[in-house]
């Protein structure tokens, strides 16, 4: 369910900020406690959304879209995620954001994605302040490195404003392109953007298959995990850690967000893993996350046959460039395996240095 965390759409969403301003030249960061900023938000909102068919060529056109965001509370406020479902003339939309904090710099990241991407933004980063949300990155549009600006702005408890801009000048103007007004509405009875459909019957068997991998670990799950201190050591000692893993949908299934807790005597870990499906190629993204630093790990890619998820990608450890591999297994609809292996050696051999093992609560 989790990774051992190392050191270290909405459209086109890293220019980073900093925190907080030194009270002199030579004084000391004073870091402003920013991880309940997002509260506002959680909740189900009515969206409104305007957008710029092609930015940056002086186009004067617009479309607009109608649809539903629901945002809910990860790690007790520290992170959060944003359900967007919205239908318009160029036709259905599913997006999301993952929000995550980072205590150190005051700062959050914003981490966009689609149901047809299945793969996440550079992250936007920034922060609030006097009620404004701020956040910057760098990316390319049509081949041309340009900065992103995203503006949260909320009038009332009951109604927020977010645009999108682009420069292309370094900053010095800027061009809207996206706006974004949400109506607060009463959760009652209202389809949220995680029961959104999509008509199954134009799925190949395979697309059916495999976008419905992980429906198996939606729910909750007391958690045992076994950890080996010191990986590609040469270590054998292991500690051992108890908690909690709660699974959420997204879009129907084809994404899914693992919330994390596991403790030992006097230490609390929280953990995120956000997995998203792509259709075009089948595969699934695991990105990982702790709540200590709000940071997303390189993500894993991979795919589940009979019965098996297996998952790789290639980092940085130690100053070492390795291979990762993480399996999943699920023994029986109430218990469920998964672990996570190093190789120094390009797959040759494996050293297993994470094991998890869950039995379902509800």
């Amino acid at each position: 369910m989790c990774k051992l965390i190392r050191s270290g759409a909405i459209p086109i969403l890293t220019l980073a900020l900093f925190a907080s301003a030194t009270a002199s030249l030579f004084g000391q960061h004073t870091v402003r406690d920013g991880q309940r900023d997002f509260d506002f938000e959680i909740g189900t909102w009515k969206t409104h959304v305007k957008r710029l068919t092609q930015p940056l060529t002086g186009s004067t056109t617009w479309v607009e879209y109608d649809g539903m965001t629901t945002v809910k509370e990860v790690w007790n406020g520290k992170a959060n995620l944003a359900e967007l479902v919205m239908d318009g003339p160029e036709g259905h939309f599913e997006g999301m954001s993952l929000r995550l904090y980072n205590p150190t710099t005051g700062q959050w990241s914003l981490n966009f994605s689609n149901s047809k991407s299945g793969v996440l933004s550079t992250a936007t980063i920034g922060g609030f302040k006097d009620g404004r949300g701020e956040f910057y990155n760098q990316e390319f549009l049509n081949g041309r490195s340009i900065f992103v600006k995203f503006i949260i702005t909320c009038g009332t408890l009951n109604t927020c404003r977010f645009e999108q801009s682009f420069s292309d000048d370094g900053g010095k103007t800027w061009e809207l392109n996206w706006i974004a007004t949400d109506t607060r509405t009463d959760d009652a009875g209202v389809e949220t953007a995680s029961s959104s459909k999509i008509d199954v019957s134009k799925l190949s068997a395979k697309e059916r298959d495999g976008q419905h991998a992980f429906d198996w670990e939606f729910g909750e799950w007391r958690l045992k995990v076994k950890r080996l201190k010191g990986a590609l050591t040469g270590s054998t000692m292991w500690t051992e850690l108890n908690g909690k893993v709660e699974q959420r949908k997204i879009w129907n299934g084809r994404a899914n967000l693992a919330e994390v807790v596991a403790e030992t005597p006097g230490t609390r870990l929280e953990f995120l893993a956000l997995r998203l499906y792509n259709p075009g190629t089948n595969q699934w993204a695991l990105y990982f996350a702790s709540s200590n630093d709000g940071k997303l790990s390189v993500p894993m890619f991979g795919e589940f046959r009979n019965g098996v998820g297996e998952f790789f990608d290639q980092e940085s450890f130690n100053d070492r460039m390795i291979l990762v591999r993480f399996l999943f297994a699920r023994p029986s609809g109430e218990t469920g395996h998964s672990e996570q292996a190093f190789s120094k050696d390009g797959g040759k051999t494996w050293e297993t240095n994470w094991i998890n093992t869950y039995t379902r609560i509800k």
